[in-house]
Formats: structure tokens, sequence, C-alpha cells
């Protein structure tokens, strides 16, 4: 596995929540990271239809556009009871004209849950897929998945997408609910995070 010896990373991402987590994940390994966006590079066309395959291809766009390594993190939630969706089209689910509306994502996935008559507790998981690239092609990949349930109404202000409306097992706070703190020691992203510090960083 290819350990990480630069100083400065590029986020492979145009989601402000995303970038705010991961940079605080990076934050003791000294690492200078910089978002996609802020480079002014464009968000390339997620043609695949896994989790790996999209976060491949961000983190090599951007590593090759930019000439330096990136991360990239493709992440959704895959709920049970709708054969996984959304899944890899979570962030799709969201797209309205005027920008991504999850409150109307989150309503949506309820509305379905509740057309099935679904029975309860209403099985959902979180994925995370990390894609270290370096510009001269090679990548690292690492998963994280935590499980739980879909809840309504939705619950709590923090964190972002789907947050509000998913319960971890074993937890009584949604994600949206938690101290960010406690979510970043359990979440999908942590989970795969680790994994990619003990490969790359440790």
């Amino acid at each position: 596995m290819r350990k990480f010896t630069g100083k400065k990373l590029v986020i492979a991402s145009h989601n402000a929540g995303k970038i705010r987590e991961i940079g605080a994940l990076l934050d003791p390994f000294g690492v200078e990271v910089v978002s996609a966006g802020a480079l002014g590079l464009p968000e390339p066309a997620e043609t695949e239809s896994t989790f790996a395959g999209n976060a491949r291809i961000k983190a090599h766009f951007a590593a090759r556009e930019s000439g330096l390594p990136a991360l990239s993190d493709d992440s959704g939630i895959s709920v049970e009871a709708l054969d996984g969706a959304p899944g890899v089209y979570t962030a799709d689910w969201a797209e309205t004209p005027n920008g991504r509306d999850f409150p109307m994502a989150m309503a949506k996935v309820w509305s379905l849950l509740e057309e099935k008559q679904a029975p309860e507790p209403r099985r959902a998981r979180f994925n995370a897929t990390l894609c270290l690239a370096w510009p001269d092609g090679h990548d690292e990949l690492f998963e994280g998945k935590v499980h739980g349930r879909i809840v309504w109404p939705m619950r709590g202000t923090n964190g972002f997408g789907f947050d509000p409306v998913f319960l971890p097992d074993g937890k009584t706070q949604t994600f949206g609910e938690m101290d960010p703190a406690e979510k970043h020691a359990m979440s999908h992203r942590a989970i795969a995070f680790r994994k990619l510090v003990e490969g790359c960083f440790g």
C-alpha cells in the first residue's frame, strides 16, 4: 500500500459539509487541504453504478487536473425496503433546479416506505468509499459502513444530507442530533477514514 508523503492534498468535492468533515479528520496529520471547488475544478460526471467507481472518477480527475494527490469520498444511504435505493444516487434524489434539497429527498424516501407499508424497523445503512489517487494514476480504496434505521420526522440540525432521519444501531440520537465529535467517532466516513490513515498515513 502506498504511503502519503506530501504536504498538500486536494479534497475532490464541492460539498461544503463533506469538505469540513474530511478537513477535520485530516487536521492531526498536518496536511494542508484544498477543495476541488477552490481550485476552480469542475465536477466530473459520476457515471459508475458503485460507490468505488464514482470515488475513483472524482479522485483521479482532481489528481490529474491539479497535479496533486487527491482524496474523494462517494457516499450514500441504502434503504433495505427500497431495494438499496437511493444508494449511489443519494445526491441525485436531492437535486432541484435551485441546488440540492435534502429535506425533500428525505421526505421522498419516507413516503415511498409508507406507500410500500414497509415494516418497522426500516433498516438502512450509510456507505462511504474513500479513494486516494496520485497524479501518476495509482490509487488506494477504503470502505466504511454504519447500520441503523430510518426514522420520521427528521430530527436534529447537525450533520448534512440524510443525517436527520438516520438512527444508528444502539444509539438514541440520529446523526442529525449528535454532537459532531460523536458522529465523527463512529460514522461510515470515520470508519473508512481510519482504514485510510492506517494504510496511507500510519
